[in-house]
């Protein structure tokens, strides 16, 4: 119940969020305040995106963690098994960090619009 909750209030930010940002009217493309406002949305989508990816994946890095450390407890033969996987699997949860702080970085340095 608790996550049916969190997930409908991020849900209703995101679109509070969206609609604020699609209301906004630019003057003309070339002016300004253009700019500034197609700046200020990737700005604000880079911290948004690089927020969530950081929270997501520091819970799955602790959800593993604490997992590994429980399978070693209960059998600790299985000792470097566990960990081998652990590490592999941290890798590739890692990993979706490193992509969306590449998005990111494209966003907030690219200028596709030619502004």
């Amino acid at each position: 119940m608790k996550k049916i909750t969190a997930i409908m209030i991020l849900v209703i930010g995101l679109m509070l969020i969206a609609s604020a940002a699609f209301a906004s009217e630019a003057a003309a493309t070339g002016s300004d305040a253009a700019k500034m406002s197609f700046y200020a949305s990737v700005a604000l989508a880079s911290a948004i995106g690089i927020g969530i990816a950081a929270l997501g994946t520091g819970i799955g890095m602790g959800m593993g963690i604490g997992r590994a450390v429980e399978g070693i407890a209960r059998n600790p033969e299985a000792s470097g098994k566990i960990m081998t996987t652990m590490i592999v699997g941290l890798a590739l949860i890692e990993s979706l960090a490193i992509y969306t702080l590449v998005v990111v970085l494209i966003l907030l340095y690219a200028k596709p619009f030619g502004f």
